[in-house]
């Protein structure tokens, strides 16, 4: 006698993959520690170490962004980005606000914030090499480095209103819309948007880095 078998259905779908999660913590990790760090004379090695790490994971990033999986391609972050000019005309067109396409706009801000903060680690990075290595005279160094903390500061603002566009979110939508950052996985069925979760590459990314980070720290203290 044969009995068929019924698969249980999925309750949760592979989102984003573990090179992804690996490369927002530790870009997250190092703009808290740069930024904590900023101040002190004591830990501006810290501080340094901490801005190269956010440059290398940008390069990461951007390289991902090229030839990694398709949620996470440039091509999809400027799709989002795009719709920007017709989603503002449909919102001034339409008088009424249950007639607007609100998640697309949630949407748009979201991806409007990651693009920021990629935007703005470079003039960060050059801005503080430039007055930790002394570039120019005297005022010339003050101006870069009022240029680099004002710039810290909006990165700040960027970051917090990214945390807090997810809280919001996660309470519209009656969805934690962190846990995908945490283990790759959100709530639901469908199809994974991603098919591989790429341990290898999420493995050699946090050695990487860490790697860097103890290399450098080592041949600075001691220079």
């Amino acid at each position: 006698m044969q009995t068929d078998s019924i698969a249980a259905p999925k309750t949760k779908r592979l989102v984003i993959d573990a090179p992804m999660r690996v490369f927002h913590w530790l870009f997250a990790f190092s703009f808290v520690g740069a930024y904590l760090s900023a101040d002190s004379e004591r830990w501006r090695l810290l501080h340094v170490t901490m801005g190269y790490t956010m440059v290398g994971l940008t390069i990461f990033r951007l390289l991902y962004g090229l030839v990694g999986p398709k949620p996470f391609r440039l091509s999809a972050l400027w799709r989002k980005l795009s719709v920007a000019p017709s989603w503002i005309r449909s919102v001034m067109a339409n008088p009424w606000p249950w007639n607007i396409n609100w998640r697309q706009g949630q949407n748009l801000l979201m991806a409007l914030l990651v693009a920021s903060m990629v935007c703005m680690v470079l003039p960060l990075a050059l801005s503080g090499y430039a007055v930790y290595n002394d570039w120019g005279p005297d005022f010339w160094i003050d101006v870069l480095s009022e240029i680099h903390e004002w710039i810290g500061e909006l990165f700040l603002i960027v970051v917090l209103l990214h945390i807090g566009l997810i809280m919001v979110l996660s309470l519209l939508r009656k969805s934690d819309m962190a846990q995908p950052m945490f283990t790759g996985h959100a709530q639901g069925t469908g199809p994974d948007l991603v098919q591989s979760n790429r341990l290898v590459l999420a493995t050699a990314l946090f050695i990487a880095v860490l790697a860097f980070a103890v290399w450098y720290w080592i041949q600075s203290y001691w220079r």
